[in-house]
């Protein structure tokens, strides 16, 4: 074998004996990693059986926050849509009526709450930029589906539940 510097390099083969031949050292080698495995604590967990914990910075689902007397915090300010990298927020903001004065809290809020789990990139700059703390990404795993259009996450799978009075 000849390199770029025109030296030559001897190579040796020695003649394999009967066990190398049979491959049995190679085969022995990895029954013995399998055996090895067989005896260690699995490292898969059982989902969704057991759920694995999660770190204290964890971003799972988004879900939008109401306030202490039930009402949403968001008054569509379009920060959260504006900070998205990924563009995956989309909001249209209405004018609250007299009667809604216990679902909204502001004198505007979002009539459409629109985000693209398929989009979105769980960056936390949406929960960063909003200044009435309505937006948290401090949901579980988003869940798995088959359509594209399933996975547009409006109000209804968004706003938490009200709080209960006591």
């Amino acid at each position: 074998m000849e390199s770029l510097s025109n030296k030559k390099k001897v190579l040796e083969q020695k003649p394999l004996n009967l066990a190398e031949r049979m491959y049995l050292p190679a085969i022995l080698k990895g029954l013995g990693t399998t055996m090895g495995h067989f005896f260690k604590k699995s490292s898969t967990i059982k989902y969704p059986e057991v759920e694995r914990e999660f770190s204290i910075n964890w971003r799972g689902m988004h879900s939008l926050k109401r306030d202490e007397e039930g009402r949403e915090r968001c008054t569509a300010c379009g920060l959260c849509a504006l900070s998205c990298p990924a563009e995956a927020i989309t909001m249209i903001a209405a004018e609250r009526k007299p009667e809604e004065k216990d679902l909204y809290r502001e004198e505007k809020y979002a009539a459409t709450y629109e985000i693209n789990m398929l989009r979105c990139i769980f960056c936390g700059l949406c929960e960063e930029a909003c200044p009435k703390e309505a937006i948290y990404l401090d949901g579980p795993i988003v869940p798995s589906d088959y359509l594209r259009k399933d996975f547009i996450y409006g109000k209804d799978k968004l706003v938490e539940a009200p709080l209960e009075v006591k």
